[in-house]
């Protein structure tokens, strides 16, 4: 049973948004510990897009720099992933992740294309 389920992928042109959602159904994931995002491409491994720590740490990779936002609403058990000015170059399935359990969500596919 996937605990952590992600919204609000899909298709967008180049420069668009979108913004992800993951929520922990039982919330024993989220509570209290680090969040992240993931993607991944075919044939490439996965790879930390953004993560959140329980204290308000965040980090970005440095290709996102700038244009992606994570945040967390910790009474809705969800953490969230603003994608701004989207680029071809984002286009992968992109993964929710609790550092708790190591724990995935199944993923959701976002595809910038013009």
């Amino acid at each position: 049973q996937v605990q952590l389920v992600e919204s609000g992928g899909g298709l967008v042109e180049p420069g668009e948004s979108l913004r992800l959602s993951c929520t922990d159904a039982v919330g024993t994931i989220f509570r209290g510990n680090s969040m992240a995002w993931y993607r991944q491409v075919p044939g490439k491994e996965r790879e930390l897009v953004a993560r959140i720590t329980r204290s308000g740490y965040i980090d970005y990779a440095d290709y996102v720099q700038g244009r992606f936002t994570i945040s967390r609403d910790n009474a809705k058990n969800t953490v969230y992933l603003q994608m701004n000015n989207l680029k071809p170059e984002d286009t992968a399935v992109y993964y929710c992740y609790g550092a708790y359990t190591g724990s995935w969500g199944q993923g959701i596919q976002v595809t910038v294309s013009a």
